[in-house]
């Protein structure tokens, strides 16, 4: 083609074209400013659920011992830890939890197909919806005492089916695993995301202990503002390339009615549904993939009692709500260390090391990870006084960098080699693994948070406090003996 021709090409461009074409090269960010970006929506909503969990505990255990004492008027925190109250708490949170988890793993799959036909863009900011429903709903509890009853905190985890955790990590988590091909550096990015979130979530204490102290709605208003900032967040993260082009709307037929279209995008969906099953089915006709979902499934079925940290510190060693959360903050000093420092400096110390040889630290540093998972939940469930728990907490943090590992190996072509070439003709190869694996842990959550609740409120009516950490520590080191059985070339 000649030069002419190519610029009469060129001028006869749709507007369509050329929008959509400088929409994508102006949405190619350098990799480190869309690390940045996705860090900083990261840190945003985690910090939102972070600062709403233990003035959520608090606000719903003030509701219940007015009740409970017939008054109307605030008793005293130390008043408020008997046992009918606690159970209680206990009950709610557990339902509320179990919901959230519910409406959430129900729509994994419908949300991730959402967002390949229409960028994950709409979907996160659909995603913010249930956050702030949930966050609106609980102040509605706080200042509505004559309309609304403690129970009704509940109806605010009923909006997740249009998206909670499980959808927003594996979008997060999928963006993030674009942004580079070298495993070593996705496993770098992993390790900062994963330390972000372990230290906002163990910082997070803190902040809404010092917030709540001044008012107990505060940290729920704080939330609501860190959610409307996490808007232009998102609508500064990196296009999808491979988002649906303008262009190809206009190219179809003009006859097309909206009942066609909308046939046409339901029977998108349920295709997407069927090959989302059909992709977990053919993951766990891979052996090596199986125990590595089945472990994940353990460990995030474990991981269900860091929920109930809160509550436990404070009904077993009668702490109030805001020093449990000072505690819990102490925590992340450890995390923090390791995250940032201790986890990247053996990755980089990897180099350019084989993929074979990379998968074998991984399993070999998750292996460890679990050890510390098995003794530091043991040892919560058995400590007696505050001077026991602080340690136990500490042995306890060093199996936080589990996800990491576990998440790098989910992503090895070794972990995918006989499914590999289902996920290779997809448009999004890693949302799509993502999202296999974020079912996967919410299942485990969905299983965990009732299971961690029922313990609990067994436990207080036989004073037995540490029921739910001695059965997560025995969750745990079925996990390890699981990961004794992976093995890659």
């Amino acid at each position: 083609m000649d030069e002419d021709d190519s610029i009469h090409d060129a001028s006869f461009e749709s507007p369509a074209t050329i929008s959509n074409r400088r929409r994508q090269s102006s949405g190619r960010l350098p990799r480190s400013a869309a690390l940045w970006l996705v860090l900083f929506l990261l840190l945003l909503v985690n910090l939102t659920n972070g600062i709403s969990n233990i003035p959520l505990n608090r606000l719903l255990e003030r509701r219940l011992c007015r009740i409970y004492y017939n008054v109307d008027h605030d008793v005293d925190e130390t008043l408020c830890k008997v046992d009918i109250i606690q159970q209680d708490l206990a009950w709610i949170m557990g339902a509320f939890e179990t919901l959230w988890i519910v409406g959430d793993f129900v729509m994994t799959i419908p949300l991730t197909f959402l967002s390949e036909r229409y960028g994950r863009t709409r979907v996160l900011l659909l995603n913010l919806v249930p956050r702030l429903f949930m966050l609106s709903w609980t102040l509605g509890i706080a200042y509505l005492e004559d309309y609304l009853p403690p129970r009704a905190a509940i109806a605010g985890a009923s909006l997740s089916v249009l998206g909670g955790d499980t959808v927003f990590n594996s979008l997060i988590y999928g963006l993030a695993a674009k942004i580079t091909e070298d495993s070593t550096t996705r496993a770098i990015y992993f390790s900062r995301m994963t330390a972000l979130t372990s230290v906002v979530g163990f910082l997070s204490p803190a902040i809404a202990a010092a917030v709540m102290t001044l008012k107990l709605s505060l940290p729920f208003w704080l939330g609501i503002v860190l959610l409307v900032l996490a808007i232009p967040t998102i609508l500064m993260l990196p296009v999808d390339e491979d988002a649906p082009d303008d262009t190809n709307e206009a190219r179809r037929p003009l006859i097309s009615s909206p009942t066609l279209k909308a046939q046409s995008a339901c029977a998108s969906l349920v295709a997407s549904i069927v090959d989302r099953v059909h992709s977990l089915v053919s993951a766990l006709g891979n052996t090596r993939l199986a125990l590595l979902l089945f472990s994940m499934l353990l460990t995030s079925l474990a991981s269900a009692d860091t929920k109930l940290l809160a509550q436990y510190i404070s009904k077993r060693y009668h702490w109030t709500f805001a020093s449990a959360g000072y505690l819990l903050s102490a925590k992340a000093v450890v995390n923090f260390f390791l995250l940032t420092f201790v986890v990247p400096w053996f990755l980089n110390t990897r180099g350019n090391t084989s993929q074979s040889l990379s998968d074998r630290a991984n399993i070999r540093y998750a292996r460890f990870c679990l050890v510390c998972s098995v003794f530091g939940a043991l040892a919560i469930g058995i400590s007696a006084a505050v001077w026991n728990l602080i340690p136990s907490l500490l042995i306890y943090a060093l199996g936080v960098p589990l996800s990491i590992f576990t998440l790098s190996l989910a992503n090895s072509p070794a972990m995918w080699a006989h499914t590999r070439n289902d996920e290779s003709g997809a448009s999004d190869p890693q949302g799509r693994i993502f999202s296999i694996v974020m079912m996967v842990k919410t299942l485990g959550s969905l299983v965990g948070a009732p299971l961690m609740a029922a313990l609990w409120y067994y436990g207080i009516q036989i004073s037995f406090y540490g029921s739910p950490y001695i059965a997560s520590s025995l969750i745990y080191l079925a996990a390890w003996f699981v990961f004794l059985k992976i093995r890659v070339a």
